[in-house]
């Protein structure tokens, strides 16, 4: 079941913008080892994640999940080999490759609206252009008439939708997500998952979406790569015969791939 194909999130939307957005990025690493200095986590670690494509990661806890998303975010540099977007090593942050986690991070004393503004202000993007594109955000996650709330008065999932505005605002093409519907109940997590997969089919972004839950892993995503399961590589990779199908949870393919995953979970 090793992997060869990719498929696209998604094709735009009929209510996509009319201005095509960025191309994802090709996400590369080539024998690489990541971790702390002097603490490595994952060593010989090859990858290669396609543009526009949605990868699930998955593994147990302290295997090197979270230390993935935040060497491709350039936060920490690669120990040895090579971490690199679209053939160039990744070094530091970028404007381009924006991290959506579990906490949502949003500032308490900025408005939902101020708060999907931030990034195009780091950015100096004119006043006018950024309250035009947070409220088109903001429209699209459903958060229409909330503009001028403080994020206290909001439930965890609409923090989490304001957060999912903020991060996309600024038209990352690769966007890495540390399980961010970890802490929402059943049918919000549900709800959240629907929504990126409505959100995304209008961006090309490129995405590494990290979770403990193998239905949000095998709804997600084209693949899913497994990572500390095998003592002979660091990562496996899986397809997903029916990406974002909802429908399709109960054919003998996605059950089998289930199965495959959780054993390899040793669960």
């Amino acid at each position: 079941m090793t992997s060869t194909r990719v498929t696209p999130v998604g094709a735009p939307s009929p209510a996509a913008p009319t201005v095509p957005a960025p191309p994802g990025v090709r996400l590369t690493l080539d024998d690489a080892t990541i971790g702390r200095s002097g603490r490595p986590v994952l060593a010989g670690l090859d990858l290669d994640i396609a543009p526009g494509e949605l990868l699930t990661v998955v593994g147990p806890s302290g295997c090197g999940k979270s230390t993935l998303l935040r060497t491709l975010a350039g936060l920490l540099p690669a120990l040895g080999g090579q971490v690199a977007q679209d053939g160039v090593p990744i070094g530091r942050p970028g404007a381009d490759r924006a991290l959506v986690f579990q906490e949502d991070g949003l500032l308490p004393w900025r408005t939902v609206r101020r708060n999907v503004e931030l990034p195009l202000a780091i950015r100096r993007v004119g006043r006018a252009e950024r309250r035009t594109r947070a409220a088109g955000w903001l429209e699209r996650v459903g958060l229409t008439g909330r503009e001028q709330e403080l994020p206290h008065r909001l439930s965890g999932g609409q923090r989490q939708r304001v957060q999912l505005a903020r991060a996309l605002a600024g038209e990352p093409r690769a966007l890495l997500m540390d399980e961010p519907f970890g802490a929402l109940d059943a049918q919000t997590r549900s709800g959240m998952q629907q929504l990126l997969v409505e959100v995304l089919r209008s961006s090309r972004a490129t995405v590494v979406f990290v979770t403990h839950d193998v239905d949000e892993a095998v709804f997600l995503g084209d693949r899913i790569a497994l990572l500390g399961t095998d003592a002979d590589r660091a990562v496996r990779l899986l397809d997903v015969p029916h990406p974002r199908e909802r429908a399709a949870h109960g054919e003998p393919e996605t059950v089998a791939l289930r199965r495959e995953v959780l054993q390899s979970l040793g669960t």
